[in-house]
């Protein structure tokens, strides 16, 4: 039987562009991930790792032009976002080759033998080693950032795991052309260029996850696609890590005062935020909570004059296009919902942006309403205007786990008045980023991130993005009385390989 082919769609006309590949076979699956296997021993050395990573960003930013171009035509997400995505993702790349330099992601811990402590301690010496073949789902939403040669498959080959990814339908042609430019640079990083390879196809997504030599997965996508997978992935014989984004509201709380305040600025900030990428960006304020009131009523006309000024985009591809009309139409239709600017279509191929106004009290317990507490992927938010703190509170309360939760609050209440503080701790734990001010869209790459939350925003505590990204392909493994010339380098006294560490308590750095 001939393997279905793929082909790269234009979504600004729906028609067919070229023919990329044919699909996934399982005996391709289990090749590649075999192949990535054979590749875990020279992935070990940590200098041909760091050079690697930097060698990738190098290639992808001398083709640069072909690469947006390829992007732009599979996407339509413009050159503009991709120039930014693409200049995003290489120093992804080459902020991973640092992280392998520097070592202390190993967080290597030496604790000398101590025979008059109660209990005795024997000598023990423990660091991270990598848990093997790693699987990366692409995005549709970032073609560049959260695909190929995105965080999932730059912190893998940071902590020495092989990757294998599934290509996204949306954009096949731009994930084969930025493989081949990561294989290159494997090769030029004297490693077999296997440490990364490429599948695609529904089938080969189910298969990869079920492959006995995967180690682990990356995923960035829908809840129900993440949780299947998911689920595949708890169901094997033997169990593996499954580290999914899934989905997130991303809710906002803006304050009687704050609104009060300034409501013209953060009525215009809140259309930019939520149109950004035509509203495809998965830190997408999709539920904000508004004061009913003089205030919110200007913020409203803010929002509203803003968000009609906003021209028709084209989603990824038409299969979102139809379920984002589906899913506008079937909230709008919602006892006591109203539409001050109504989301749909903008011509055959593209959508107009809009949002959807509700009152507090209809959201404060279970009933049809629930359907807005559940993302819409598209230029389209859900505005719910309170009358009260408890019903802030009450909403809040009822909402999934987030990506992201912001406060919007008054300079009096920013500076310690009221009941910012109050708030500040409802969200906290509803997302993994809390922002107080500003909007949620834009995920600065800083050690310091945190891309995740709870669920159905993230199966695991983990973060994608960021320093620590690393940390999710590792397993800590501790060497108990083991004699010096048996040890890995990186665990002998006297430390080779110059890495951090800390002994008996206190932390080392490198030799000088």
């Amino acid at each position: 039987m001939t393997a279905a082919p793929v082909w790269s769609v234009d979504p600004r006309t729906g028609n067919p562009r070229e023919r990329v590949a044919a699909e996934s076979t399982s005996a391709d699956v289990d090749r590649s991930v075999r192949a990535a296997t054979a590749a875990r021993a020279p992935l070990a050395d940590r200098n041909r790792r760091a050079r690697l990573l930097r060698t990738a960003a190098d290639l992808l930013d001398a083709s640069y032009a072909r690469i947006v171009e390829t992007a732009d035509a599979e996407t339509a997400l413009g050159p503009a976002r991709l120039d930014g995505e693409l200049a995003r993702t290489t120093a992804q790349l080459r902020s991973f080759a640092d992280v392998v330099d520097d070592g202390s992601f190993l967080d290597i811990r030496i604790d000398h033998a101590d025979p008059g402590r109660i209990p005795p301690w024997p000598d023990l010496r423990r660091y991270r080693i990598p848990l093997g073949v790693v699987a990366v789902y692409a995005a549709s939403n970032f073609p560049l950032a959260f695909s190929v040669p995105g965080g999932d498959t730059a912190s893998a080959l940071a902590a020495g795991c092989p990757v294998v990814v599934k290509a996204h339908p949306a954009h096949p042609a731009t994930s084969e052309l930025c493989a081949a430019l990561l294989r290159r640079a494997a090769r030029e990083s004297e490693l077999p260029e296997d440490v990364i390879t490429l599948v695609h196809g529904f089938d080969a997504g189910v298969e990869l996850v079920r492959h006995p030599l995967v180690a682990a997965v990356g995923f960035t996508g829908s809840v129900r696609g993440g949780r299947a997978l998911y689920d595949a992935a708890a169901a094997r014989p033997v169990p593996i890590p499954f580290h999914g984004e899934l989905g997130s509201l991303n809710p906002v709380v803006v304050t009687e005062a704050a609104a009060a305040e300034r409501a013209e600025e953060l009525g215009t900030g809140l259309a930019a935020s939520m149109t950004l990428g035509a509203g495809q960006f998965c830190t997408k304020p999709g539920l904000v909570l508004v004061p009913a009131g003089a205030a919110g009523d200007r913020l409203l006309t803010a929002l509203t004059d803003a968000v009609a000024r906003t021209g028709p985009g084209v989603l990824l591809d038409h299969r979102m296009r139809t379920a984002f009309l589906e899913g506008v139409r079937e909230r709008a239709a919602l006892p006591s919902v109203r539409t001050p600017v109504t989301p749909g279509p903008g011509g055959e191929h593209t959508v107009s942006a809009g949002f959807l106004s509700v009152p507090a009290a209809s959201l404060t317990a279970p009933g049809p309403h629930d359907l807005l507490l559940e993302e819409c992927f598209g230029p389209v938010t859900v505005v719910v205007r309170h009358t009260s703190h408890d019903e802030i509170t009450e909403v809040l309360g009822r909402l999934p786990g987030n990506l992201t939760a912001t406060l919007q609050l008054s300079t009096a209440e920013a500076a310690g008045e009221g009941r910012g503080g109050e708030l500040l701790a409802r969200l906290t734990p509803l997302a993994g980023r809390v922002l107080v001010g500003g909007w949620p869209t834009g995920v600065a790459v800083a050690p310091a991130q945190h891309h995740g939350g709870p669920y159905p925003a993230t199966t695991s505590t983990a973060t994608s993005v960021g320093a620590t990204a690393v940390e999710r392909w590792l397993r800590p493994v501790t060497y108990q009385t083991t004699p010096g010339a048996l040890l890995p380098p990186e665990l002998r006294e006297d430390n080779p390989l110059g890495l951090p560490r800390r002994v008996d308590g206190r932390f080392e750095g490198p030799p000088s």
